[in-house]
């Protein structure tokens, strides 16, 4: 009975194609243990072993031209730091994923919320923000592609992020981006007067002059500065336009329980 198997069958038992074996042999890391006289390729247990040992380090990525050294001169120790290394790359990857996974969740939580009720103003709970400095424009100063461009490197996926305009009655709009911890400035706890839109950014003046307008007409008391919140992601459900969320925090009444 037959001891040693041909290329096709070593193929189907180790779950690869033909194509690939004789590309590790044409590197010189798995030769057959033989060839017939018919020119057949005959591999035994050895070679089975050797291909198991090959596509466990293509698995760690071990590039092709490494292999036979990994094979033949590496220490034990090592292999050990070959498959920290590993390790460490896959934890990486598996960070990378979780902040993806948060990143599409966010993306469809708030293109959900503006789906529900877009244009109509709203009283949000906020908890309390910390919020760290970006950029400040003058007021009448436009945020262009130059100025993004002298901030570059600053904030990987800028365009991922909430980014807070402050308008403070000040001839400066600083733009904020969201700090998990601390930042150079603060949004209170609170209830906060809202109203969401997909406009063009030449019509954000416009609806600024709208919130108020609203705001005074239904007596609504607003305190600390104007919050505009661009979220550019959500243009991906509409291309042509950004959307924008402008929130003010409301003063809570001096005597919440109605008592003098």
């Amino acid at each position: 009975m037959k001891s040693e198997i041909t290329i096709s069958e070593l193929a189907k038992l180790m779950n690869v194609s033909v194509h690939q074996i004789r590309y590790f042999e044409e590197k010189g890391i798995l030769q057959p243990a033989y060839t017939d006289t018919n020119q057949y390729r005959k591999y035994g247990m050895d070679q089975v072993y050797e291909l198991a040992r090959i596509l466990l380090l293509r698995k760690l990525e071990v590039p092709v031209q490494s292999i036979k050294a990994c094979m033949t001169s590496y220490s034990a120790d090592q292999q050990r730091q070959l498959l920290h290394h590993s390790l460490q790359d896959i934890e990486a990857e598996l960070q990378r994923l979780q902040e993806l996974q948060q990143f599409i969740l966010k993306v469809l939580h708030e293109e959900q919320s503006f789906s529900l009720q877009p244009n109509q103003f709203q009283v949000k709970k906020r908890d309390l923000t910390f919020l760290t400095r970006f950029i400040e424009l003058d007021s009448h100063t436009r945020l262009d592609a130059a100025r993004l461009a002298e901030e570059a490197g600053r904030v990987p996926n800028l365009f991922e992020s909430d980014i807070h305009y402050l308008y403070d009655g000040s001839n400066t709009v600083t733009l904020y981006l969201e700090s998990q911890t601390s930042g150079e400035v603060s949004l209170p706890k609170g209830d906060y007067l809202s109203l969401q839109c997909l406009i063009h950014e030449e019509e954000l003046e416009h609806l600024i002059e709208h919130f108020f307008d609203y705001a005074a007409a239904q007596s609504f008391p607003l305190q600390g500065p104007l919050v505009v919140i661009e979220r550019s992601y959500l243009s991906l459900f509409s291309p042509h336009q950004l959307h924008y969320e402008l929130q003010a925090l409301i003063t809570p009444p001096a005597n919440p329980d109605g008592r003098g």
